[in-house]
């Protein structure tokens, strides 16, 4: 029998980048590592309703087979599985845990009380931050636990660190790319910052995958911006070191309703680069204001301007704070993380 099973969006045979198929497979790969591949059985939801009742079987195998299921889903697949597994372990007995990805369930839970009954059941539920437990505390739950989000990067050494010299200063955004994360204002302050100084201090780079419901308004977007915005395409999550180490700060300007503890944080943090974020969601728990980043209130197109341009006088303020970035990224590695959960275990 094997000792646990992963049930989650693993996109086989896609190249798919978004947070969802990140984590399942950060998570699977370090508790593969831990455990072994033997001991590891993966479910793959990839396929949506046509592959609802081959999913449905495969659940019901994963209960039988091994010690311990675990579930990823998103906002359907949560109302999909947790039914079938709360009411088939009846029989089966096993460890059921819920690692959340995003800060969306205490809000989605308040008019779903037989949902929430059933997810009160699993032995344990993985939030990624203090607040969301809190929240879900305050809701009657007593099983749940915080684990950071994580991601198995290389983190620079000191030496390593890179420090820009002079203008133009490169900045870039490093997200799904829709309106949401604030990849507008982003561009409007870069802008703003441009047009009062009478020169271009700062080039703004955007990658990411493009939200396949808002490519117009990107396309738009892209046509009618200047030379020094340009678009950089989607980066393999495991070569974000690389790519975001040269730039001078990660503007992460987001109001996403489900923003939970951004990955691209963590890309941030090992590279040595300071963010400057809105105080949305948990943002403000993550980013330690002033020592890994900077907080501006949300959808303060102005206020980011004004930092942007305190930082142009000043750019020892972000220097300053590029080896505290390098320290915080350590906490996150997937090594450390994956101990909560695994420590729950049979």
């Amino acid at each position: 029998m094997k000792k646990i099973a992963i049930i989650g969006h693993f996109g086989l045979g896609g190249n798919y980048l978004d947070g969802q198929t990140i984590k399942t497979k950060i998570i699977t790969q370090e508790l593969v590592r831990q455990l072994g591949d033997d001991k590891v059985l993966k479910v793959d939801t990839h396929g949506g309703k046509k592959v609802l009742p081959k999913l449905f079987f495969q659940t019901i195998s994963a209960l039988r087979k091994t010690k311990n299921v675990v579930m990823l889903p998103a906002y359907n697949g949560i109302k999909f599985f947790t039914p079938i597994l709360t009411f088939f372990n009846k029989i089966f007995k096993r460890k059921l845990f819920y690692i959340v990805i995003g800060g969306w369930l205490p809000q989605y839970l308040q008019d779903k009380k037989n949902l929430e009954k059933n997810l009160k059941k699993f032995d344990g539920i993985f939030v990624e931050t203090n607040t969301m437990k809190t929240a879900l505390e305050n809701m009657g739950f007593k099983n749940v636990f915080v684990m950071p989000n994580c991601k198995n990067l290389q983190i620079l050494s000191k030496e390593e660190l890179v420090y820009p010299q002079g203008e133009p200063y490169r900045l870039c955004t490093f997200s799904r790319v829709c309106k949401e994360k604030g990849i507008e204002d982003a561009v409007n302050a870069v802008k703003a910052v441009n047009e009062e100084l009478g020169r271009t201090v700062y080039t703004l780079d955007i990658y990411g995958q493009v939200d396949k419901n808002q490519t117009e308004w990107f396309e738009n977007l892209k046509s009618t911006s200047p030379k020094y915005i340009a678009y950089g395409g989607m980066v393999e999550y495991d070569k974000s070191v690389d790519v975001l180490k040269n730039y001078f700060a990660l503007l992460f300007p987001t109001y996403y309703q489900g923003e939970g503890f951004a990955g691209t944080l963590l890309d941030a943090m090992a590279s040595g680069l300071p963010i400057l974020a809105s105080d949305w969601k948990y943002n403000s728990e993550i980013i330690q204001n002033g020592k890994t980043g900077f907080i501006f209130k949300t959808r303060d197109i102005l206020g980011l301007k004004s930092m942007l341009l305190e930082f142009i006088l000043n750019p020892k303020h972000l220097f300053d704070i590029k080896e505290h970035c390098l320290q915080a990224a350590e906490v996150f590695l997937p090594s450390n993380a994956v101990k909560i959960l695994i420590n729950e275990l049979y």
